[in-house]
């Protein structure tokens, strides 16, 4: 009896050490920054959701899945919010979600990682791999994309003087039982 009793311990610790974290929104951050004319402008977006299966121990075994809903972008002003909800830019009415769903993770020091999968924004997916550093139930880190591959700023706003199309994504996701 005392050996199944242990077993069935070592099996609950097991699975518990595998179970899929829960993200903590309230303590989580999802930024971007570009540059318009040559000046930085900062965005942020306020409705995402992440999905983790991960055991440190196992780290190729993870699981990675973000959902960031494209209608909640913020630069700071009303107008500015409305007019990249439009068609050239996120197009919210037809494209509301922007995904990323991870392919493979690679551990690359202490509590770093190389997450690669596809990113897809506006029906358009690209492989992507995004360095981040996990410690104490938060993963953050940041990415580099282009908007044009992702159709972000289409027609006239395709002009790459006036909004760079390089595009720093930072994010500080804070989980529960991770």
């Amino acid at each position: 009896m005392k050996r199944l009793l242990t077993a069935v311990l070592i099996a609950a610790s097991a699975l518990a050490a595998q179970a899929a974290a829960t993200l903590q929104p309230a303590k989580s951050d999802l930024s971007f920054t570009f540059k318009q004319m040559g000046v930085p402008v900062d965005g942020k977006f306020t409705k995402f959701d992440a999905q983790l299966d991960f055991d440190a121990k196992k780290p190729e075994a993870g699981k990675i899945a973000f959902t960031v809903d494209l209608g909640s972008v913020s630069l700071g002003d009303a107008s500015f919010d409305s007019e990249v909800a439009k068609a050239p830019w996120f197009d919210t009415k037809r494209n509301g979600k922007a995904t990323f769903v991870s392919t493979g993770i690679k551990p690359t020091g202490a509590g770093k990682y190389d997450v690669a999968g596809k990113l897809t924004i506006k029906g358009a997916s690209r492989d992507v791999v995004v360095p981040i550093t996990l410690n104490a139930g938060v993963a953050a880190g940041s990415v580099a994309i282009k908007r044009l591959d992702f159709k972000i700023g289409d027609g006239e706003w395709a002009d790459t003087s006036m909004v760079a199309n390089d595009v720093t994504v930072k994010f500080k996701l804070a989980f529960a039982g991770l």
